[in-house]
């Protein structure tokens, strides 16, 4: 199993246009042999005593924070999967997302410990 995490700042003002981009990364990452995906919303951000989400990205006072990860079967089906979905016609609408992806952090990761029900 691999996962990947993205931590990214949008403007409140573009929260339905991420919705839009959310559901339409899912589903085109579900296309490519993606295990789960889940793209989560700021409701609770607390401010950390040396560093946070907010400060990690460099979030500004009209942004909200997004959290998402993809699992996967394994790494090889991700970097696969990333070549095509990008090329993927669904995607291509949003060439200019509604975020500043400079400022956005990605990762992969093998999972060490979880449940599921």
């Amino acid at each position: 199993m691999y996962v990947n995490t993205y931590v990214i700042p949008v403007p409140e003002t573009q929260k339905h246009a991420y919705i839009d981009l959310a559901t339409t990364f899912i589903e085109v990452a579900r296309d490519f042999g993606a295990l789960q995906a889940f793209e989560n919303w700021e409701l609770e951000v607390p401010d950390g005593a040396l560093t946070d989400y907010r400060r990690a990205v460099l979030a500004q006072p009209n942004e909200k924070i997004a959290v998402a990860w993809v699992v996967w079967p394994d790494r090889t089906t991700a970097a696969q999967a990333h070549k095509g979905m990008f090329e993927d016609p669904r995607m291509h609408k949003f060439d200019e997302p509604p975020f500043d992806g400079v400022r956005m952090i990605q990762g992969g990761f093998e999972p060490i410990a979880f449940f599921s029900t």
